[in-house]
Order: C-alpha cells, then structure tokens, then sequence
C-alpha cells in the first residue's frame, strides 16, 4: 500500500486533498468540519424559522396546516432518505478516488451518480403529482382540512423533490472533493431564499406578524399572491432550485473536477458505477428508515400511554423537542460528512490508521458541540419551547425531557459520527447492523418497559437517554476493535 506521504503520491493530490492525508490531523479534521457543521446547524434554525411562519396564521388556518406538515414532512423524507443514501455513497467512493489520485474514477462516479439523483427525482416526481392525494387520504387517513391542505402542500413539495434530491448530492460531491466552505455557502444562501420567499409566499399581501412588516411592501410591489401553507412548499422548492445554479457551476469547473463535462463514453448509464454507488447506499438508506422509524415508535408510545382523546399535551411537546432534536442530529451529521471525507480519502491515500484517527477527532469535536448543546437547552430551553408552544403544561413536560434526555445527545452525535467514519470506507453493512441492534435490541425494549410497566414519562425519557449512552459504547467497541482501520497492512506506514 502507497504512503501517503510519499512525493510521487503527492504531487498528484489537489491542495485540499494534500491536507486531508498529510496535514496535522485535529487541526484539518476542525478546519474542514466546523464550517459543515454550523451550515448544518443554520439550516435547521431555517426549517424551524419556516415552522413559526405556519403557526403564526390566524388560529383557525394554523392548527390544520401544523398538522398537514406533520404528515407530509414524514411522507416527504422517504424520498430524502433515499436520495441521502445515495449521496453518502457517492461522497465516500469520490474520497476514496480521490485519495488514489484517480481523476477519470472520480469524474465517471459523479456522473453516473448523477444520473442515478435523475432517475430517483422522476420518480418520485410522478408519485408527488399522481399519489399525493392517495398517500394523504387512504394511507395516512387524514380527513377535513387537514387533508385538503395536506394534498396541496404534498403535491408540490414532493413533485419539487429533486431540488433537494440534487441539493444533497451536489454538496456531498463537493465536501468529498474536499471543499468545505462552498457547499456549506449554498445552502445557507438556499436557506435564507427560503425564509424571504416564505414570508412573502405565506402571508402574500395580507396580514403578518409585527415583526415581518418590512415585507409587506415588497408583497405589494411584486403583487405576491397569499399562499399560506403551500406558499411554505413553493418557497423551499424555488429556492433550493436557484440554490442548485452556483452548485453546477462549481461542479463544471477545474475545482469540481469538471464532473459535468463527462467523456462521450462515460455520458450513458454504466452498471458497474451504478451497481457500485448502490452496494454502498441501500444500506445507509435503511439505517436512517431505522433510526426514523424509532422516533415514529416513540411518538406513537407516548400517543398510546400518556395521552387521551381531550388531553394531547405530552404529544405537543415531544412534536417540539424533536425540532430541538434535530439540532443535534444535524450537527453530527455535519461532523460526520467530514469524518466520512477524511476516512475515504485516507483509505484512497492507502493510510487507513489516520482514517481511523480522523473518526475519533471528528466524534470529540461532535461531542464538545453536543455539550454546549445541551447546556444551552438547560439554560434557555424554556424560552424556546414557548416560541411555539406557551401552554404551560406542553413547556413543562418539554423542559421535563430536555433536562433528561439532553445531556445524552455527546453519546448520540458521538455514534452518528463514528456511523460515518464507517460509511467513508464502505462499511455501509456494518453501521446497518449495529443500528439494528441499537434499536431493536436496546431501545424499543427499554421504551416499551418505561411506557407501559412502569408507566411514567420519566421513565421512558430515561429509556431515551440510556438507549442514546448506549448507542456511543455500541459505535465506539465497534469502531476501536475494526480490522478495517486498525490492521495495518504490511506495505503501510505507521502514521
């Protein structure tokens, strides 16, 4: 195995590439992830942002529309759980290429990923204009407004599909061919088109809070018509599509390794690309089915054991800590994308000890960001929890879980994190595996006895937490024992 180090192997790397198998390891791993974690973290501030719009509607068009986009974002994230699938695939087999200094490898798995992005916008495409009404009406059984409005936000949020479809794979291109900054620059600009769109889609030219009326005569000159919730779905679809432009650009250019100029020969689907960038994502796509679907169980044993038909206060507020929630699964996302970067490029590189090094780095940063995290939920949690919800009993129980749960979410990143690592050398199999167990074997067990032997809330939120400890000890004996990264291959230098 090549050493990375070695000036015949390095002179052919890019300079991003250069640092990411030579450079002083913490270091490139906090210079390269903390950009992606804080556009990670902005772009949830956004969709939280979106939330407050809808719930600031005139209160008999506001309960039905929150409960429209209940339903529909879960519809919806099939499709993204898919797509992001797919992207983590392609991102770690381009880092791999990349780290083995093969540009025509890196150019022919971007273009085929490409066209694999397409195929899936399509589809999912066709199912938005001709099943949004099936999916909302005879699957979920949505009845009234809620279905009504349901069906109009569904249609075109999952006909728009391939605006983040793309959006993901675009910027997972980007960070795995070692850009941190523009990927991260995207989507924050994608996000604030969304927000200044949204306000004027959502409440057009009628009446807003105090605080957007700025926008009113912007509404007024552009004649914006007053969408309300579907307003919500055509702002996000138009702006993460003008998003996309800058993003082809890049990828056209000599710093996107010209992907979008592809070889005559390379143009056509070829099943060897395609079957490989599949190999590795059905199982990442599945493991996020996983790890959703445990949240969807939580949310259905806390409907079954601590609420009733005229009592709905304890569902209220896990609907808003899970917003809270996915703070931190975004933030360890964001340090993962770059562990995943890191670990496939020094795998191409043939340097798989810094690989399995720049896991643990990128975990300790997740875990420090996971700490101020959590600290701040404990200092202003309850502010926050009223911006959606002032019921004194939904901010309660909220506060209740925060204070709980909170504290679990260094364990949680942590094994989010090191789950990437994973993905980054193509040990997409594994990290399925150990989510199962997680789920299946710890945490629903743990539920189902918290919610219904001992029958408090208490109880079931310090299930939560421990299935969350837990999950780090999983990921972490998983990580420290694997022959993938530890077993140093005669050839290889130590590093």
């Amino acid at each position: 195995m090549k050493d990375p180090r070695d000036v015949s192997t390095i002179d052919v790397f890019a300079p991003q590439t250069r640092k990411i198998v030579t450079g002083p390891l913490g270091w490139e791993v906090f210079r390269f992830g903390a950009p992606i974690a804080v556009g990670m973290a902005l772009q949830v501030t956004f969709n939280l942002v979106d939330a407050y719009l809808i719930a600031r509607l005139p209160a008999g068009r506001a309960g039905p529309a929150i409960g429209a986009v209940g339903i529909c974002d879960q519809i919806a994230a099939v499709g993204t759980i898919i797509s992001y699938g797919i992207s983590t695939a392609t991102a770690a087999l381009l880092a791999q290429r990349k780290g083995a200094g093969d540009l025509d490898g890196v150019r022919r798995v971007g273009w085929q990923s490409l066209l694999l992005t397409l195929g899936l916008s399509i589809l999912y495409g066709l199912v938005g204009v001709f099943g949004s009404e099936f999916l909302m009406v005879s699957v979920v059984g949505a009845k009234g407004e809620v279905a009504r409005l349901g069906v109009e936000y569904l249609r075109v949020i999952v006909a728009g599909s391939f605006s983040i479809f793309f959006l993901l794979q675009l910027t997972s291109i980007m960070r795995a061919l070692g850009s941190s900054k523009t990927p991260v620059a995207i989507l924050v600009v994608g996000n604030v088109l969304n927000l200044l769109l949204a306000i004027l889609l959502v409440y057009g030219q009628g009446e807003r809070p105090a605080v957007f009326a700025w926008s009113l005569p912007i509404a007024r000159a552009l004649h914006a018509p007053r969408l309300e919730l579907v307003g919500a779905a055509w702002a996000t679809v138009i702006a993460r599509s003008l998003a996309l432009v800058p993003a082809f650009v890049w990828l056209a250019s000599a710093r996107g390794d010209r992907i979008l100029r592809p070889r005559r020969e390379w143009r056509a689907p070829q099943l060897a690309e395609l079957g490989a960038i599949w190999r590795i994502g059905w199982p990442i796509s599945a493991q996020y089915v996983v790890r959703v679907g445990a949240f969807v169980a939580t949310s259905a044993l806390i409907a079954h054991a601590f609420t009733s038909a005229t009592d709905q206060t304890a569902s209220t507020a896990y609907g808003i800590v899970f917003r809270v929630e996915t703070m931190a699964l975004f933030l360890s996302m964001g340090w993962g994308s770059a562990a995943q970067t890191f670990t496939g490029t020094c795998m191409g590189a043939g340097d798989m000890r810094r690989a399995g090094w720049a896991g643990w780095w990128a975990a300790g940063y997740d875990a420090a960001c996971m700490g101020i995290l959590a600290f701040a939920m404990g200092l202003w949690g309850a502010p926050l929890l009223r911006f959606f919800d002032d019921t004194p009993e939904v901010v309660a129980i909220g506060r209740e879980y925060l204070a709980a749960v909170g504290p679990s979410y260094i364990t949680y990143g942590a094994a989010i994190v090191l789950g990437n690592a994973f993905s980054g050398i193509g040990a997409t199999r594994k990290t399925l595996r150990l989510d199962l167990l997680l789920v299946f074997a710890i945490q629903l067990p743990l539920c189902l006895i918290a919610a219904f032997w001992r029958g408090s809330r208490e109880a079931l939120w310090s299930a939560i937490a421990t299935a969350y400890a837990a999950s780090a000890i999983v990921y972490g004996v998983a990580y420290a024992r694997s022959r993938e990264f530890w077993r140093r291959s005669p050839g290889e230098a130590p590093t």
